[in-house]
């Protein structure tokens, strides 16, 4: 059975801003979360996946299976400064892995870029990187910085896990693009 067949076992993603999920909503989120990540899911991280749109699947018994959020960051590229979908927390349960889940998710999350953003961004494990690369999603060929309190902040580190949806405009030139700085995991 192909992964959309088995997607379709599950409801369709749906999406909502932060603002509009409630309380216990949010704690299915973080515990998903929580679980998904084998429990190395920070307080910082949760809160760079919160104030945007999210994207959740639930089994057809009402289980919140799936979860990723789209939230606005601003990138640097050439002296220009641009709205970016930064793709945040996503995470299928592990019982419900290699399903279409994942996919579905991205799915929902790229159309949400597309429509509201200049381009996306999001920072891959090497586990998730496949499922990024699968869809289009390409990795920053260049440098990556961060706009820190003291200025400029280079990441080589972040260089080969950072993936990009659409197209930085002047992209095929040099130079570094340079994201807006956050406490926890700048990328």
């Amino acid at each position: 059975m192909g992964p959309a067949r088995l997607l379709r076992m599950y409801e369709s993603p749906r999406t909502a801003h932060t603002h509009l999920l409630t309380p216990a909503e949010l704690a299915e989120i973080r515990a998903l979360l929580d679980h998904a990540f084998d429990g190395d899911f920070a307080e910082e991280d949760w809160e760079h996946t919160l104030g945007g749109v999210h994207a959740l699947v639930r089994d057809p018994d009402g289980l919140l299976v799936g979860h990723g959020s789209v939230v606005m960051r601003r990138a640097r590229h050439r002296g220009r400064s641009y709205r970016v979908g930064y793709v945040e927390g996503v995470a299928v349960h592990s019982g419900h892995r290699r399903r279409g889940i994942g996919g579905g998710l991205m799915e929902a999350l790229e159309q949400i870029v597309e429509r509201a953003y200049v381009f996306g961004a999001l920072s891959a494990s090497p586990e998730g990187a496949g499922l990024y690369m699968s869809r289009g999603w390409r990795l920053w060929p260049g440098r990556l910085e961060a706009l820190g309190p003291d200025g400029a902040v280079p990441f080589p580190d972040e260089e080969d896990t950072t993936y990009l949806w659409g197209t930085v405009p002047g992209s095929g030139e040099p130079g570094a693009l340079a994201f807006d700085w956050r406490d926890g995991d700048v990328f």
